[in-house]
């Protein structure tokens, strides 16, 4: 129900008014359904699209005037959050991007507040019901009115952080400079050069390259001179209209001053030197040789200069330079691109460096009145700086009249670099038909904040529009009329992507590549007379105000087409993005091969080391076991024939130590006097007191695996035999070693406990004695191993008794 609408019941219906109030309400994005129904149906089922909203998180904020992109997106079933708090942080701003005073802007904030209490509008009770909920899609005039540092990575915002690179004048003037370290590309080729007049080192830069412009300017007002002279005067007259005045016809009056062919030999000295330095001619020469002019007689060529091109001197011998003056001029343009768009005059504009919208911007051709007016403005404010850029002084005329190119483009993301390039475009004329000579800025500036104030002057074609505008596709239509159709696709137009698309390159490492952001700029270009477009400037939240029919085509086409890009192309890649086209996206880069210090950590685990056991008296071990790390096997028992010698081979076979040989052990002395008793008693023919070496058993690391099948035909044969002696690795040094049958090692009990024990034989597993050997295999282990000593009975192998 609209304000002051009288009541109605729900079961009133519909009148042709409340018609005609649904069918707006259904271009402001709201279904008929929801707008025709009764009163307490429509807020159901507000409250039921607020509710699928919320959970779907679609809930967005604007700050500014923006009905299409309010409308956009409640035609998608968002809701919309009021940006009630913004009022006070940002000054609003007209419709033609003027400041409101500040009692305005309370009083109409008093009277919102006041129509939203009043309001039963269907959105504003959808608006109330999300009061409290986080917006997730954010779209302001300028980035400073939010904190995007506090944004979630879920919430959308339309502008991006530091793009001051390109975005203000001296920012963008800075990053031209930088753009061969970037890309192969020159930018002397699509941006005017331009300098900052804020330090001193700038200023000098400027003043050399007007003066170097001075210079080529002479040669070529004699090179234009002599051509023109075999032309018929009505194309003269146009050629001095266009900038080329200052030509002297003959018969001149006596008040023209007669420059000598001096002056143009000077000029000639200026534009070698400045040849020969951009050839590094210059390396070896003394700096006194290089100096171009003193400061005096540059002051004298520079004042004769201002005569001749304002028609106040001229040079009689004009035509016996004219060779030279022709022959130089071809190699400055060879490497000079702008040589073209300097054209005589010398004319710089100033800007300053901060401020849109064509605010303070002038057109000055005397360096003394430039340097003046900067240093005039010298307070130590911060946005006090000023930029000279060289003035387009041949640009591309449409009836007389000087125009320039509004044209957007979308960035979605920084890293990788992803740009988007709006098809359509439109054109800003001038008021005024267009001058040389005159400098005012309603001629030479085509910002509408600016044409919009002035009237269309008499003289001005009538076959341009009169509000000033056209659209791209009327001025490719004009261009096919006077057959040049194709220049728009095959100049103008990659010619401005490729312009744009080097300059972000260039701005890339300054931005703040906030994911989840997107911002919509507008560049503005100039075209020469070879149809080669000029950037000027880049600017942010460009204005979308209806203005002209084509603005409000276009600029309402350009924000839902924005919507697509940036809303719907998250959900589905092929989905309908109007009028753009991607431009480019950064191919993902590979890392490169680490070429630097390897960090990697290598080492063993350590452990909590095992109570160290006692060591046995007279064994010895070399090398000692203990330095070997500690180990897992899986063996029999090694075994030691007395009277047959050492045992099979099988078990040296099976050794897994590093150097492949196991470490060689020492009897006790009371092992060795078994060994000699019993070599007597067998054969005599063993010499007394040999040394035995015990065989190793196989061990093996944790990581590895034994070999069984050896292990096994290894077991049986030292069962076969039950008269051989079979001696273990000390278990205090290999805790984790294990039988044949996989039953655990038991450790031998520290000196001073009880030694006879129930233990199990380590070779058959049977019942070992207190003392003596095995019953079962006759093996001596346990009594070795708890340092028994053994006194023969008899002749008899393994008859005699163990005692302590």
């Amino acid at each position: 129900m609209e304000p002051g609408e009288p009541n109605r019941l729900p079961s009133e219906p519909t009148s042709l008014e409340g018609e005609r109030r649904a069918e707006s309400k259904l271009k402001q994005g709201v279904s008929q359904d929801l707008v025709s129904s009764p009163r307490l149906d429509r807020f159901k089922i507000a409250k039921q699209l607020t509710d699928k909203a919320i959970k779907e998180k679609k809930i967005f904020s604007i700050c500014g005037h923006y009905p299409v992109i309010r409308t956009t997106l409640r035609r998608k079933g968002w809701v919309e959050k009021k940006f009630h708090f913004l009022t006070n942080l940002v000054p609003s701003v007209d419709s033609d991007g003027e400041t409101v005073p500040e009692n305005k802007r309370a009083e109409g904030k008093e009277n919102q507040d006041v129509a939203l209490e009043k309001a039963d509008d269907v959105h504003d009770v959808m608006s109330r019901l999300v009061k409290n909920e986080t917006p997730y899609f954010l779209w302001t005039i300028k980035r400073d009115v939010i904190d995007y540092h506090s944004l979630s990575c879920d919430q959308m915002l339309n502008h991006y952080g530091k793009t001051a690179s390109f975005t203000t004048k001296i920012g963008l003037c800075v990053s031209m400079r930088s753009l061969p370290w970037y890309v192969q590309a020159n930018p002397d080729t699509f941006f005017p050069r331009c300098y900052s007049l804020c330090t001193e080192s700038e200023k000098q830069e400027f003043l050399d390259d007007f003066r170097r412009t001075v210079a080529s300017s002479i040669l070529k007002w004699v090179v234009s001179q002599q051509s023109s002279r075999s032309k018929p005067r009505s194309r003269r007259e146009e050629a001095r209209h266009c900038g080329a005045s200052g030509k002297v016809p003959e018969g001149a009056g006596p008040r023209l001053m007669g420059l000598s062919g001096q002056f143009v030999d000077v000029a000639c000295k200026v534009c070698k030197a400045y040849l020969g330095r951009l050839e590094h001619e210059d390396i070896d020469l003394t700096e006194d040789s290089t100096r171009d002019l003193t400061e005096d007689e540059w002051d004298d060529l520079i004042q004769q200069y201002y005569s001749l091109i304002h028609g106040e001197a001229f040079i009689p011998s004009s035509r016996n330079h004219f060779s030279q003056c022709q022959a130089l001029l071809n190699k400055i343009t060879s490497v000079n691109p702008q040589t073209e768009i300097d054209g005589l005059r010398n004319i710089w504009i100033i800007k300053p460096a901060a401020k849109s919208r064509g605010r303070d911007i002038v057109c000055m051709n005397h360096v003394e009145e430039i340097l003046e007016l900067v240093a005039a403005d010298q307070p130590p404010a911060k946005d006090n700086k000023w930029v000279v850029q060289k003035y387009i002084e041949t640009p591309l005329l449409i009836y007389d009249t000087k125009f320039d190119i509004r044209q957007w483009f979308l960035v979605t993301d920084w890293n990788p670099l992803t740009i988007w390039f709006y098809k359509e475009s439109y054109l800003r004329f001038s008021t005024q038909r267009f001058s040389l000579d005159k400098l005012d800025s309603a001629i030479h500036l085509c910002n509408n904040s600016i044409q919009k104030h002035l009237k269309n002057d008499k003289d001005r074609s009538p076959l341009l529009p009169c509000h000033n505008m056209w659209t791209s596709t009327r001025f490719q239509e004009y261009l096919q009329k006077r057959g040049r159709g194709a220049v728009w696709s095959s100049v103008i137009y990659p010619s401005m992507k490729r312009a744009i698309t080097n300059t972000m390159k260039v701005a890339q490492g300054h931005v703040e590549p906030r994911k989840n952001s997107f911002e919509l700029y507008g560049a503005d270009f100039i075209l020469g007379r070879d149809f080669r477009p000029w950037l000027i400037e880049i600017n942010s939240s460009p204005t979308m105000h209806a203005s002209t029919p084509v603005t409000a085509q276009l600029c309402a086409q350009v924000q839902e087409d924005t919507i697509k890009v940036v809303v719907d192309r998250k959900a589905d890649r092929n989905c309908d993005i109007g009028n753009f086209e991607l431009l480019w996206k950064q191919p993902a880069v590979e890392l490169p091969t680490f070429q630097g210090s390897d960090l990697l950590v290598e080492g063993v685990g350590m452990r909590k080391a095992r109570k160290q056991m006692p060591v046995i008296p007279g064994f010895d071990f070399v090398p000692p076991l203990s330095d070997i790390h500690p180990l897992k096997q899986r063996c029999p028992s090694a075994m030691l024939d007395l009277a047959r010698g050492p045992p099979p081979m099988a078990l040296h076979q099976e050794l897994n130590l590093k150097d492949g040989r196991a470490p060689p052990c020492t009897l006790p002395v009371h092992l060795h006097r078994l060994v000699e008793r019993s070599a007597k008693a067998k054969s005599g023919h063993r010499a007394s007191g040999a040394k035995v070496e015990l065989p190793s058993c196989p061990f093996q690391h944790s990581d590895s695996k034994a070999p069984r099948p050896a292990l096994a035909k290894a077991e049986s044969d030292r069962r076969s035999d039950p008269d051989s002696l079979h001696v273990h690795p000390l278990p205090s040094v290999l805790p984790s070693v294990k039988t044949a049958e996989g039953a655990p090692f038991q450790p031998p009990r520290p000196p001073g406990l009880p030694r006879a024990l129930p233990a199990p034989c380590l070779v058959c597993r049977g019942s070992l004695p207190p003392a003596g050997p095995c019953k079962r295999c006759r093996s001596f282990c346990a009594a070795i191993l708890q340092g028994a000593s053994f006194v023969p009975l008899g002749d008899e192998p393994g008859s005699g008794l163990w005692t302590p």
